[in-house]
């Protein structure tokens, strides 16, 4: 039987952490750990066992904060046995279909909070079981139903892959994705595949690639979806990394006007429905990317709104990539005293995913050749929280 995670045990361990004075390696000695091992429950990128959130409870004096966030035991053998018991019984029932599509809507509302390492078996699981579903007697409504739940999935779980830097898998599971997507019909399933392919190559610096991708995107996605609208925020993106500051302007302008009128969904922090909240931290991203001057009022204020109480906010992986586009816009300002010590936050605050992690590398490059004496707290910073450790300057996109 396995232990269902709270994705909030990291932030409380490193809060309790410092709340107590203690270091990485200062709590590992304590608790007879690496300070690998801690950095990586901390950010998310392991799951702690029962016993070791008890045991740091005691170290943390925590009254057992830390093992109520993973004591919670799933036995997912049984939940998997009771819904394949139902299958046999008779064809797939509108239940279960209807709670494959809830479990989607999770799983992708899970997407912008939980660890991509902690989110890809949770995906894994669920399309295995729509794959064996689709392999059973079904009818051709089911059929469909089915085939679009995996394709959500599919492109879902070459996301989560992107994220984690793993582009071969990533690259095989968007194909699994544009074949379920063809097979249903879904026009913006299929659309989501180009834009996610579109941010892929943006990141690893092939912008003229990443525009052509954008482009075909808004020609399959159905107009207004949201996919149609990612694409479009991804076509700005492209144009300012090429330098072209009029057509990354004009992008922008599509976006605000497909957003002007956009009720915000019931579940906002869906990955595939999108939320014109989003739309100032697209163009702060994007206007830093260009060194449009506006870049700086502008990403101030999407991370006061992420960030009000300088703590992370509700959503730490979009208010560390704050901090990193408003580090890019200050040093094309002139600032980069204060951009080091953005970057320096985003870095350590373990929210930049390794997909990401080109950011941080950008900002270090610049602010090294401003030749800001701080810039060297940020690179020990960078090699100490990368992927892998590796050091942050490692990375090919920028």
């Amino acid at each position: 039987m396995a232990s269902s995670v709270d994705p909030r045990f990291g932030i409380a361990l490193r809060d309790l952490r410092e709340q107590c004075g203690l270091s990485l390696r200062s709590l590992g000695q304590l608790a007879h750990r690496s300070k690998s091992h801690l950095h990586e429950l901390e950010t998310g990128l392991k799951a702690p066992t029962v016993d070791t959130a008890r045991h740091l409870d005691q170290i943390l004096k925590a009254r057992g904060e830390l093992a109520r966030l993973v004591d919670a035991p799933i036995d997912h053998a049984a939940e998997a046995a009771e819904l394949r018991a139902r299958v046999a019984a008779s064809d797939v029932s509108r239940d279960v279909l209807d709670r494959i599509e809830q479990g989607v809507d999770d799983l992708a509302s899970c997407y912008p909070t939980m660890a991509p390492a902690d989110l890809l078996p949770l995906v894994r699981r669920h399309l295995a079981y729509v794959g064996r579903l689709l392999n059973g007697r079904v009818t051709l409504a089911q059929r469909r139903r089915l085939l679009v739940a995996g394709g959500w999935l599919a492109v879902l779980r070459a996301t989560v892959h992107v994220d984690l830097r793993q582009r071969n898998a990533a690259a095989a599971h968007l194909r699994a994705a544009r074949d379920l997507a063809e097979h249903a019909d879904h026009a913006e399933i299929q659309a989501w595949c180009l834009e996610t392919r579109a941010w892929d190559v943006l990141t690893q610096g092939d912008y003229r690639t990443a525009l052509d991708l954008s482009h075909q995107a808004q020609r399959v996605a159905p107009k207004g979806s949201s996919a149609y609208i990612q694409a479009t925020a991804q076509e700005a993106r492209a144009w300012a990394r090429m330098g072209d500051v009029g057509a990354t302007r004009r992008a922008l302008d599509r976006v605000e006007r497909l957003t002007a009128n956009l009720p915000v969904p019931e579940r906002a922090e869906h990955h595939y429905r999108y939320d014109p909240a989003k739309a100032a931290a697209y163009a702060a991203t994007t206007l830093a990317w260009a060194g449009d001057p506006c870049a700086e009022q502008v990403a101030r204020a999407v991370l006061a709104d992420l960030d009000p109480d300088g703590d992370g906010g509700a959503r730490p992986r979009r208010s560390a990539s704050a901090r990193l586009d408003l580090g890019l816009a200050l040093v094309a300002a002139g600032q980069p005293d204060e951009a080091v010590a953005l970057g320096a936050q985003a870095v350590a605050s373990g929210r930049v995913v390794p997909s990401n992690w080109w950011r941080a590398a950008e900002l270090l490059a610049k602010v090294e050749q401003a030749g800001v004496p701080e810039a060297a707290t940020l690179r020990d910073l960078c090699t100490e929280y990368a992927p892998g450790r590796r050091p942050a300057a490692d990375s090919t996109a920028g």
